[in-house]
């Protein structure tokens, strides 16, 4: 179990590294062919109707098929469309946003089979007891992932040009493809049964059933849809700050080198216990530091502001990934991570659209200030409406058992 865990950790470093890495640099490649904050927002648009529509059956197929070859397949798309997507760049042929919005939409195709199945395949990896330090482990990997992937865009677009971007990228993701093939965890038992329309559903019950675990969810849905700001950061790196495209790769990985250093705190200390009152005071930190980021015409200030709302956010991505698998039965575990996935998908592609649409009406800074606004409107009125969510604490280690 521990190479296991091991082989999963570094798979999920190289996928992590490589989707930001790609994504970033789509949106910087969008934004230098055409300027327009519009056309970020409709970066979203694209992503949300393939990451909507293919969500549930993703999710069942995650917990019918071995969950390893559903990652590896799922990255094999990502790595062909993204060499693809490469090609192009080196011939010139990429002059407008519609090649871009092509690989986007099949990025999120591929994302949406293997982000419930990775998810899913956690648990079967360690026992219940050590799940909650195991998460905060997962995440840090993953924090670290997230920081580096734009990071080295901007570097890399900086250095050798766009294309090279997408080639790194795609290099990385053959990398997690490679690591996940030395994986020696079997299928779990539950993946017999019909491929049916009533048990795609099975995960949505679940899910409603759940107040606290529905609550998490929709805190996390509205937050990130109101206060993203990820979506103008082109505009903010070439308009508002002027700092290029160094100065975009430095605030694209601001926010995760924020949730780097908080993942790392969190491995050295207890888990949160009273894991709803604290979803509730990080949601409200990250919607003050998106107020302070929209505020901001000073670099260093939009350097830290970023930060803490990654600080804020991973102390939620931890509680509520923590929450969701130990309150879900492995048999159901992949379909409600899908269910999770649209609700965070939705958000961040909404949010993109949100940001992008209300910049181009009005402007970036009132864009990301409303949005940041609106995050705390949403904790007082979850605060309010969700009482169970208020109230819940994590088990103590000695009730988790295996």
């Amino acid at each position: 179990m521990a190479n296991d865990l091991l082989f999963y950790m570094a798979s999920r470093a190289f996928a992590g590294a490589g989707g930001t890495m790609i994504r970033s640099a789509i949106a910087w490649h969008l934004y230098t062919l055409t300027g327009s904050a519009f056309d970020l927002g409709l970066m979203g648009a694209v992503q949300i109707g393939p990451a909507l529509l293919l969500a549930l059956p993703a999710g069942l197929v995650s917990d019918r098929f071995e969950r390893r070859r559903v990652i590896q397949v799922a990255q094999a798309i990502t790595l062909v469309a993204t060499g693809a997507l490469a090609a192009e760049t080196f011939s010139g042929r990429v002059d407008g946003a519609a090649p871009l919005f092509v690989i986007l939409a099949v990025l999120t195709a591929a994302a949406a089979f293997s982000n419930p199945a990775r998810s899913a395949l956690l648990p079967l990896l360690v026992s219940r007891a050590e799940f909650p330090r195991v998460v905060t482990t997962a995440s840090t990997i993953q924090a670290l992932a997230f920081a580096l992937g734009p990071a080295l865009t901007g570097l890399t677009v900086a250095w050798a040009g766009i294309a090279w971007a997408y080639v790194a990228g795609a290099l990385l993701v053959g990398g997690s493809i490679a690591t996940l093939m030395f994986l020696s965890v079997r299928p779990p038992a539950a993946n017999q049964g019909a491929l049916s329309f009533a048990s795609m559903l099975e995960g949505l019950r679940h899910v409603r059933g759940e107040p606290v675990v529905l609550g998490a969810m929709s805190l996390d849905l509205f937050a990130v849809l109101l206060g993203g700001a990820t979506a103008l950061l082109p505009v903010y790196a070439n308009d508002v700050l002027r700092v290029g495209a160094s100065g975009y790769g430095v605030l694209s990985a601001s926010l995760e080198v924020g949730a780097l250093a908080t993942a790392v705190v969190l491995l050295f200390i207890p888990p949160i216990r009273r894991v709803g009152r604290a979803l509730l005071l990080t949601v409200t930190a990250y919607g003050l530091a998106t107020i302070a980021f929209g505020l901001s015409t000073w670099f260093p200030l939009s350097v830290v502001a970023p930060a803490a709302a990654g600080m804020a956010d991973q102390v939620s991505v931890v509680l509520r990934q923590t929450t969701i698998q130990l309150q879900t039965p492995d048999h159901l575990r992949g379909r409600v991570s899908s269910v999770s996935s649209i609700f965070i998908g939705a958000s961040n592609q909404l949010s993109a659209v949100e940001s992008g649409f209300v910049a181009a009406a009005t402007s970036a800074p009132f864009a990301v200030v409303s949005g940041g606004l609106g995050v705390l409107v949403v904790v007082a009125i979850v605060a309010f409406a969700l009482p169970a969510l208020r109230r819940y604490e994590l088990e103590r280690p000695s009730a988790l058992g295996r």
